[in-house]
């Protein structure tokens, strides 16, 4: 099953380590108190890093998921900063780390279909730009060490209020040692024509990347952003922690687009989470392809009359891959709604599992829902598994729900061979079109750059 593998080749390049400052292996309260120095943060943020910290050390494991026992954080280095100063000038970027980012196609993305791009190469973010016009209509697009600085207030108000230190260890762990990552607000009726980007990188081994986005959408607002990532093989471990906090106002709208392809020697722990306001609606598209490990659950939290959320999401397990993935949404007002549909693909003894939890509340009268997942598994090494946990807490509501699990249908794949295909070229249409839904959400360069994460070689190995 070779030729249905992603070739993760054109992310599998290392670049020197160049730094200014690396801190030691482990997490102990002098790291955090070096981070917090390296920055010059203000002491609210260094009180908070330390408080998570203490959060931390209390947490266990979550009891679901993967299998997390494997992974030592003693050994992994919380923070790498590059030895580049942050830039809204791309030709004023380190050739090295430049050359990294061409490779990945963000400069000619920027030019072609974005109205602003941030970079992250490990722990900092060294490149940012926005829209001369989006900047005129008061569009607020940079990375989070500027926004703790520069708007303090808003940050402050909004910084790890969706998503707490309590809610499990590894939102500590972020807390504690949280770096790089985006801020953007929208004011109030502003209506962002293209999607802002966020790219990050992590070049080092051994370490971890626990980035910080929020996303404010002020009232009537319109924004997309789209989120990528990735990372070359090493054979130490790498952990990625992000936190995506998003705010979406009354009748604003927000899509929130992932293409997550990290290495297979990465743990991939992120947490989403958008609160939802009256009439407003949240959209996730979610591409999780690399990783060794993966726990994410992307959330919104639907507190406004009329609120609305739609989840579509792909997951692909390939060797030695488990992805721990789904979504949850909590329906807290009247006449909310929510749309989920999950589909995994597991192939070469992958195992995808779809965890999911729709709670409808007391209060959520009129509420409709519909949750669906499908599963294709491609040989009989492979697993998938679905866990879809609804609750509904009222007796005026509307609750779909529908799974599949299958293996890939040799009549489909006899009918495709004898129009002429090969065996091969067979199971990559039929993956195609198992993906095209959720292909069709993003925009055509990045349609196209999942195409090539899931690049079905035709040549070699059937039979």
């Amino acid at each position: 099953m070779e030729d249905l593998l992603i070739d993760q080749s054109r992310f599998d390049f290392k670049n020197p380590e160049r730094y200014s400052y690396k801190s030691l292996p482990g997490l102990n309260e002098k790291i955090i108190q070096e981070i917090s120095e390296q920055k010059n943060e203000p002491k609210w943020m260094t009180q908070l890093r330390l408080k998570s910290l203490k959060i931390f050390q209390t947490c266990k494991d979550p009891q679901f998921g993967v299998n997390l026992d494997d992974l030592d954080l003693s050994k992994i280095v919380a923070y790498i900063k590059p030895n580049a100063k942050r830039s809204n000038n791309w030709e004023e970027v380190p050739d090295d780390i430049k050359d990294t980012f061409e490779k990945l196609g963000i400069p000619e993305a920027e030019r072609k279909a974005l109205a602003g791009v941030g970079a992250q190469y490990d722990s900092e973010i060294v490149y940012q730009h926005v829209q001369k016009d989006l900047e005129n209509l008061g569009v607020i697009f940079m990375d989070m060490e500027t926004a703790v600085k520069k708007h303090p207030d808003l940050v402050k108000q909004h910084f790890m209020k969706a998503v707490t230190a309590t809610n499990h260890k590894y939102a500590a762990l972020h807390g504690a040692i949280w770096s790089g990552g985006t801020f953007l607000y929208v004011p109030r009726g502003v209506k962002v024509p293209l999607p802002l980007q966020a790219y990050f990188r992590m070049n080092n081994p051994g370490m971890g990347q626990l980035e910080h986005t929020i996303i404010i959408a002020d009232e009537g607002s319109e924004v997309a952003f789209i989120e990528g990532c990735s990372a070359p093989f090493y054979n130490t471990t790498n952990i990625h922690a992000g936190m995506v906090e998003i705010y979406v106002k009354e009748s604003a709208r927000v899509k929130y687009a992932t293409i997550q392809n990290w290495s297979k020697n990465t743990y991939n722990l992120n947490t989403k989470r958008a609160i939802v306001d009256r009439d407003g609606m949240m959209e996730w598209v979610s591409g999780s392809l690399g990783s060794y490990k993966t726990m994410i659950y992307p959330s919104s939290i639907l507190k406004g009359k009329g609120a609305k959320t739609e989840t579509k999401a792909i997951t692909y397990a390939g060797p030695n891959q488990h992805m721990d993935a789904g979504s949850k949404v909590l329906m807290f007002a009247p006449y909310t709604s929510a749309s989920v549909d999950a589909r995994s693909i597991s192939v070469g003894g992958g195992w995808a599992f779809y965890r999911g939890w729709l709670k409808i509340g007391e209060n959520a009268k009129g509420a409709k829902a519909n949750v669906q997942c499908q599963a294709l598994m491609l040989d009989n090494e492979s697993k998938s598994d679905t866990v879809p946990l609804i609750e509904v807490h009222n007796q005026d509501s509307d609750v779909g729900h529908e799974a599949k699990i299958g293996r890939i249908k040799q009549e489909q794949i006899y009918y495709l061979m004898t129009r002429g295909l090969s065996e091969a070229e067979a199971k990559a249409m039929v993956v195609r079109g198992f993906v095209e839904p959720f292909a069709k959400e993003l925009p055509i360069e990045y349609a196209l750059e999942l195409n090539r994460l899931i690049n079905l070689e035709v040549e070699s190995s059937i039979g």
